[in-house]
């Protein structure tokens, strides 16, 4: 007779092991093998990733005065070169990622020698204040936890090169932030910051940020400050303005989709700029002279916004390679659009331009441009070849950009009037670079109260006037390829001066002012005829911040070893100058390996 009982399901006879489960403190402290340890204390790196603790082992805060266990039998053929079983390594990587821990021990500050500690994807609603004891910490990765604050000690992290907050609950920043001056990397996305503190100013190391789903409604005026910056990522914020973006001048990716911006910011000077982002706004208007300041341009993306009419100079985006301007109020197309030789991709739906016909819009880009150059009169072409009369920017233009722009116009000077209307708008930045200008504007000292930038590059200058020391609010300088060969003594006024470029010139040595700008960060002096690195105390040790010096292509004959000693630098350039030591197989490992290489050398 069939047995009448209830058979279980044969998956029930077996041990069912879940990928993830919480452990109890025991299991936790079992996790940490004899064999783990032994193996972190050989390499020091430690992974105890998605192992479902819900707290770190205590064990691993004493890892490093574990003594190790022999376990192996002695090998006696042992390479000399392999390392030996009782040789152990202080814990330098910590992995605790994708786990479920909600507390950090203080006991974290008997790893001072972490400098990578990864503690993504857990619980962690609050740090120690010992966090700050890790003072070798280079990569610190928080993301997706849940911290609200962030104790003060964590700014002492002053050796952080990567940090990544996102997807917190980050309500705000200490100013101390600017504290972190090693900071390459900072990903602040996914939290509920609504404003940035003054310090981000600091962070001049910074080459990507990434801001994005905040509720910031502004930027900090010293946002601008960040010059290394390559990235910056503001999408889906409440941003109405941004400032001049013009100082970052290294910026090739800017995202500001999802805002509230309603007005397209000066891009006077970015001139590395490559993509702009700004799809779901509410910019009304592509100005002139907005076409005019990034003419490198390759993607533009303005879809969803309000825009009702494209400028004639369109044609100067000659590298645009996609330009996206769907579902916006447009009505007709300048005819010099066809002009766009590297065009692939133009998008124009969502828009009512009468004069396309249905056919030619769906036949794609190619054959739009080609309808827009069939509509150009003779005319209209022969005007595109012509060189424009000459006119100086009036007071609205510079009010406007807060900038003079007069480059590569072929001029040889420039009439005083011009600098007038500049100071009298409160011009901040001056570029008369590419014209053939032989004697030095003295003129240019009436914008003395506002300007930060002065662009004089690639003109026929001999030599600068002392009264350019009267611009004591100077932040950037560019002299180079001009025939210029001493700077005045004066000029070390200039503390201000973050940058100073005297590439291409006829220098001999380094201007003596240049040491006295005790502010400066980068000092690019390639191919000139100078000689010696005078790293003496009242020469180029004066100068604590400096972090880029480019002397390629010199007349250097000897590398003083002391150069070593100037540990600030992270760019050292001294490529193709006539000295033996450090040879070029040195050279090529970086600045690193130069600065390691001199200091070797120092006599004892």
């Amino acid at each position: 007779m069939a047995n009448s009982g209830k058979v279980k399901p044969r998956y029930r006879d077996k041990k069912m092991n879940p990928v993830f489960q919480l452990r109890d403190n025991a299991a936790v402290e079992d996790e940490l093998t004899p064999s783990l340890v032994r193996s972190a204390k050989r390499t020091g790196q430690l992974t105890m990733a998605a192992r479902g603790l819900h707290k770190v082992p205590d064990g691993v805060w004493k890892i490093n005065e574990t003594p190790i266990e022999k376990d192996i039998e002695i090998d006696f053929n042992r390479s000399s070169s392999e390392k030996p079983w009782w040789h152990s390594e202080m814990i330098s990587y910590l992995d605790f990622s994708s786990n479920s821990i909600n507390e950090i021990s203080a006991d974290i500050k008997n790893l001072p020698d972490l400098t990578t500690l990864l503690l993504q994807d857990n619980a962690l609603e609050s740090l120690p204040v010992e966090i700050g004891e890790l003072i070798k910490l280079k990569n610190f990765n928080l993301n997706r936890n849940k911290l609200t604050v962030l104790p003060k000690d964590f700014f002492k992290l002053i050796e952080l090169k990567i940090l990544n907050l996102s997807y917190n609950l980050l309500e705000t920043l200490e100013p101390d932030i600017g504290d972190l001056i090693m900071l390459n990397k900072l990903d602040l996305s996914h939290n509920n910051l609504t404003m940035l503190p003054p310090g981000m100013g600091y962070l001049v190391r910074l080459t990507e940020i990434d801001l994005s789903h905040n509720k910031l409604t502004e930027l900090p005026p010293d946002i601008v400050n960040l010059r290394d910056l390559i990235k910056l990522d503001l999408t889906q914020n409440e941003i109405s303005a941004l400032p001049p973006m013009g100082e970052l001048r290294r910026m090739v990716t800017l995202y500001c989709n999802h805002n509230n911006i309603a007005e397209l910011p000066s891009f006077y000077g970015c001139s590395a700029l490559k993509e702009i982002h700004m799809a779901n706004n509410f910019v009304k208007e592509v100005t002139e002279d907005f076409c005019e300041q990034i003419e490198h341009l390759k993607i533009l993306n303005l879809r969803n916004n309000k825009i009702e009419k494209l400028p004639e100079n369109i044609s100067l985006l000659q590298h645009l390679v996609r330009f996206d301007i769907t579902n916006n109020n447009l009505s007709a197309l300048p005819n010099n659009l066809g002009l766009l030789a590297h065009l692939q991709s133009l998008q124009l739906d969502g828009n009512k331009v009468l004069a396309l016909r249905r056919g030619v819009m769906q036949g794609g880009t190619g054959k739009v441009l080609k309808f827009l150059r069939d509509k150009m009169s003779s005319d209209e072409l022969d005007s595109e070849n012509c060189t424009p009369e000459m006119k100086w920017p009036d007071k609205f233009a510079m009010r406007k950009t807060q900038s003079l722009n007069l480059a590569a116009k072929e001029v040889t000077s420039i009439p005083d009037e011009v600098f007038e209307v500049a100071a009298s708008e409160n011009v901040h930045s001056i570029d008369i670079g590419k014209n053939k200008i032989k004697d030095f504007p003295i003129s240019i000292t009436k914008v003395f109260d506002s300007i930060t930038q002065l662009i004089l590059c690639c003109n026929q200058l001999t030599t600068v006037p002392k009264e350019l020391s009267e611009c004591t609010k100077l932040q950037f300088l560019e002299l180079s390829k001009n025939q210029i060969s001493d700077l005045p003594i004066e000029l070390g006024a200039l503390k201000h001066l973050r940058e100073i470029v005297i590439s291409y010139n006829r220098f001999t040595k380094i201007p003596r002012c240049v040491y006295d700008m005790s502010n400066l960060e980068i000092l690019l002096a390639a191919e000139n005829q100078i000689t010696e690195i005078n790293v003496s105390s009242d020469a180029l040790a004066k100068l604590k911040y400096l972090t880029v010096f480019d002397l390629s292509n010199n007349s250097i004959s000897s590398v003083p070893p002391e150069l070593g000693n100037f540990t600030q630098l992270r760019s050292l350039e001294i490529f193709g100058n006539p000295f033996k030591q450090p040879r070029h197989a040195i050279l090529e490992k970086g600045t690193l390996s130069v600065l390691s290489y001199l200091r070797d050398r120092i006599p004892t």
